[in-house]
């Protein structure tokens, strides 16, 4: 049976998103992104699922630098979910001055605590799933949680299905040691780490490399290099699959000008085709290199 680690614990969105992406998995909860990453480059999991961003508090940086330090891992499947919550509250429960929840789902559902419980009070907690357990040891009175918590968790639901913001999502990953990729769909998703010189252009020149070849981008993100102060690693996923030979032409032009780590080609959630120009396609790389091979035998003038 496969094996999962997630960021954990029991009860919270990534184990909903584990549950779609490994379905029958041996699914394992750790305390950190960290952790769970840790479980699979030491064996004790085949695969872990993290989240990596959310369409309202951005992404997960802890997720970033878990990917970019230490052994490589790649990605290999990923999973959208619509992020809606539930409050819950102990059986019985009649006045409700504390609610507690992770601070990412806080900002999230400002507004409905703002207009429906306007003297609780929020407390920030490690995640979703430890603001239930706090309210199951009475420690808070309510829980703003992944509806998936009430099936671990002593709990009633006082309201679910809430967000201030009707289309938020997150999306999550699953990663494990590399090994062979999943197969291009046309509708992939390729993330790389660039760790470029700092010197003027440099972002410019990188993502030049990408523009010239018609490769859109679909995240840019930046984050400090933790032992060099004012250096940074970017972030970069865009459309096509490490297969494809214009993916395969760009990777090679970004790492003759910088430090690369390759995280991961794989299947994007939405399936939305990757954005193909004239001129820019797989068959017309092949076809522009077929003619140079064909120069340099003196076949072709």
């Amino acid at each position: 049976m496969l094996r999962i680690a997630y960021f954990g614990p029991q009860g919270t969105f990534t184990e909903q998103a584990a549950r779609a992406l490994a379905p029958g998995a041996d699914l394992t909860p750790y305390e950190t992104i960290r952790l769970a990453l840790a479980a699979v480059r030491e064996g004790g999991a085949d695969a872990a699922c993290i989240p990596i961003e959310n369409s309202v508090e951005g992404v997960v940086p802890a997720t970033l630098d878990g990917l970019s330090d230490g052994p490589a891992l790649v990605a290999v499947a990923e999973a959208v979910l619509p992020i809606r919550f539930s409050v819950l509250t102990r059986p019985g429960q009649a006045e409700i001055r504390t609610v507690a929840s992770h601070p990412h789902a806080l900002a999230q559902v400002r507004e409905w605590l703002e207009a429906n419980l306007p003297d609780a009070t929020a407390v920030a907690s490690s995640s979703t799933a430890a603001a239930a357990v706090g309210v199951v040891e009475g420690t808070f009175d309510a829980a703003v949680s992944a509806p998936v918590a009430i099936e671990h968790y002593p709990l009633e639901e006082l309201v679910t299905g809430i967000a201030d913001v009707d289309d938020a999502q997150t999306r999550f990953l699953l990663v494990r040691r590399p090994g062979e990729l999943p197969a291009p769909t046309g509708a992939d998703r390729t993330s790389i780490v660039a760790a470029a010189e700092n010197r003027t252009g440099t972002l410019a020149q990188l993502l030049a490399e990408l523009a010239s070849r018609a490769i859109n981008l679909t995240r840019l993100d930046a984050r400090p290099v933790r032992d060099s102060f004012g250096e940074y690693r970017f972030f970069i996923d865009f459309e096509g699959h490490v297969a494809e030979p214009r993916i395969v032409d760009a990777l090679s032009a970004l790492r003759r000008r910088c430090q690369l780590r390759f995280l991961g080609s794989h299947p994007r959630a939405d399936g939305v085709p990757a954005t193909v120009e004239p001129g820019a396609g797989n068959q017309d790389f092949l076809d522009a290199q077929a003619w140079v091979n064909a120069v340099v035998k003196g076949e072709h003038a």
